[in-house]
């Protein structure tokens, strides 16, 4: 394997686990949101940050996916 190959790889295998990272966040905002629309709280600081926060994962997610991550 040549160095050029071996950095691909390593490269490849860094925006995998970014890939993995983004969706695992992803579903913890989720959950976490849930949680706190189940106690009627959609109108807290604490919602709205992760209403951001979920809707800038959900790009970062769709970027990834356009591109087989």
């Amino acid at each position: 394997m040549s160095a050029d190959s071996a950095e691909a790889a390593t490269r490849l295998a860094a925006y995998d686990a970014f890939a993995r990272d983004v969706r695992s966040e992803l579903a913890q905002t989720g959950e976490r949101m849930e949680r706190l629309r189940s106690q009627g709280k959609v109108k807290s600081a604490t919602y709205r940050q992760l209403f951001a926060i979920r809707s800038t994962l959900r790009d970062i997610d769709r970027r990834l996916a356009e591109r087989g991550l």
